[in-house]
């Protein structure tokens, strides 16, 4: 199975032009697959095999959107080696696959957003740090987007940022004066370490671009510091962003260009954090709710 998937890899890596992140996310994928395969070829499965395996899946207790995720990566891969004429017929053309569980966005509160952003030092880290937490609110963009920021992208007088999102699609951000600051404060500190890697915006302590790894570790220290919620990640500033937005009167359309979300319905769930939080306020305050 392996050349299979290694010819199949290539194949988006160079035609479809994926990103490192979803290659890997497909080899994750075809490792579970291969593990339930055995000793059992490609060309021998089938719609039955397939259903054993998503039961398995559930078995061990995967979420919706976890099954949903490997069944769209299988698909791919099985109609790919059908074009190719390396198996017969794909396997999973009859599969449905699993609706996922709507689950509201996770947001923190505008107080804890600035309590968070306040908290690092002032110092080359801290400063690093402050910008990173600052334009990941100010453009509620991707961590993944935040750590290819070139230098060259930037455009802080105009106040836009160029981007390369999912599927390489390119957009325009805006970005906020405090951010815009903050980035502009850390850049004159950093000069010494902009030795080696002079095209990042955000590097490492040894000079080299930071990773999205790194922006993770960065925001689980300062959420221990000032002592919010565990379960905040550069995503939740990202949701954070839109639900602040919406809260204070954008409209969807806008918040979706700004997110570079591909449909609308994606946005939409941002509507809902902001419905409940109105439901709530009114059962809340009103007093014959």
């Amino acid at each position: 199975m392996q050349r299979y998937v290694d010819k199949f890899i290539r194949y988006l890596e160079i035609e479809r032009e994926v990103s490192p992140h979803t290659s890997l996310n497909y080899r994750v994928d075809f490792k579970r697959f291969a593990q339930f395969l055995g000793k059992k070829r490609l060309e021998d499965v089938d719609y039955l095999f397939i259903r054993l395996f998503l039961a398995d899946l559930r078995h061990k207790n995967l979420s919706r959107a976890s099954i949903a995720r490997i069944l769209s990566s299988l698909r791919s891969f099985f109609k790919f080696l059908a074009r190719e004429r390396l198996v017969k017929a794909n396997p999973l053309s009859g599969i449905a696959t699993p609706k996922k569980e709507k689950k509201l966005p996770v947001f923190m509160q505008e107080a804890e957003v600035s309590k968070l952003i306040e908290a690092p030092a002032d110092d080359i880290l801290g400063l690093r740090d402050k910008a990173i937490l600052e334009t990941l609110y100010s453009t509620g963009m991707r961590v993944s987007e935040l750590v290819n920021i070139d230098i060259d992208k930037c455009d802080f007088v105009g106040g836009v940022i160029k981007v390369f999102g999912k599927g390489k699609k390119e957009r325009l951000v805006p970005i906020g004066d405090k951010a815009s600051c903050a980035i502009d404060n850390y850049m004159k500190a950093s000069r010494l370490i902009r030795l080696r890697e002079k095209r990042a915006i955000f590097l490492n302590k040894n000079g080299k671009r930071i990773t999205d790894r790194s922006v993770r570790r960065v925001i689980d220290r300062y959420v221990k510091k000032v002592s919010l919620q565990n379960d905040i990640s550069p995503h939740t500033l990202r949701h954070s962003f839109a639900t602040h937005l919406l809260n204070r009167g954008a409209d969807l359309r806008s918040v979706q260009e700004l997110l570079g979300h591909a449909s609308l319905s994606t946005t939409q769930i941002y509507t809902h954090v902001s419905t409940k939080r109105m439901k709530e306020a009114y059962q809340k305050a009103h007093p014959r709710a």
